[in-house]
């Protein structure tokens, strides 16, 4: 099996399968193949877990459905695309060595690679789409790709060195990095900062890549130029007409 990225801004990641080689990811992740690439979906994968392992990658933010693509008769091709402007990053996963990813940043695996919960908080309504923050988990042996968005930050961490980050732009860390939400000190920070009333502390030793576009802020910068629903306009229409209807009545 081979594989290569391509381009920059959107990248993409191809894989060139040698006859009954496969690559697993969450259903929907697909960008082409090649017609001998044969696409099994099903609630479990190579690494196991069945129906357990699908609820656990479900908690994590994951989807419940896995989907298997397998050269089948000779060599194939396979290839995953970014959904936003980013990175695609190759981590080795194995016994030692595991990490945890942001809820949106599997891109695609060896088979024997495994998904689940690795951190849920509750940040209250509104904060992260009102589901909190979720970090997905990545287990088992072979090598995982990551998507992250925007420009990547590279952090070796020391012994006890910790690194204070908005939670968006934790993209991924090691399994050996501490995590912790912790509340914006200062209750003036927390109000008028305009950061949000969260940090994550990450500690050392370990490797941390930060993400500079954040998903939920890239929504939150578009909702504002997105049309507003026919309802919403009707009630502001019949807010403001009942009030010129009020004013005029009384001229």
């Amino acid at each position: 099996m081979q594989n290569r990225i391509v381009g920059t801004t959107m990248p993409v990641l191809e894989f060139a399968l040698d006859p009954n080689d496969a690559i697993i990811s969450e259903a929907g992740e697909l960008s082409w193949m090649s017609a001998n690439v044969q696409m099994t979906t099903h609630t479990q994968h190579g690494g196991g877990g069945g129906i357990f392992g699908a609820i656990k990658r479900v908690a994590g933010g994951g989807s419940l459905f896995m989907t298997e693509y397998r050269a089948v008769g000779g060599t194939g091709e396979v290839a995953f695309a970014t959904r936003v402007p980013g990175h695609i990053v190759p981590v080795e996963v194995s016994q030692g060595m595991q990490y945890m990813v942001h809820r949106h940043g599997f891109l695609c695996a060896t088979s024997a690679i495994e998904l689940g919960v690795g951190f849920q908080q509750s940040l209250g309504a509104g904060v992260f789409g009102g589901d909190g923050f979720v970090l997905q988990k990545i287990s088992g042996q072979g090598i995982a790709w990551l998507e992250l968005s925007g420009e990547l930050i590279i952090k070796d961490l020391a012994p006890n060195q910790t690194l204070f980050v908005h939670p968006g732009h934790v993209g991924a860390f090691q399994g050996s990095v501490g995590f912790q939400i912790q509340r914006m000190p200062g209750i003036r920070n927390m109000i008028f900062g305009g950061d949000g009333i969260f940090l994550a502390a990450l500690t050392g030793p370990g490797r941390v890549w930060l993400q500079t576009l954040p998903i939920s802020k890239l929504a939150h910068q578009i909702q504002e130029y997105l049309p507003k629903e026919r309802g919403a306009q009707t009630a502001e229409a019949g807010v403001l007409g009942g009030i010129v209807g009020s004013v005029l009545k009384g001229m």
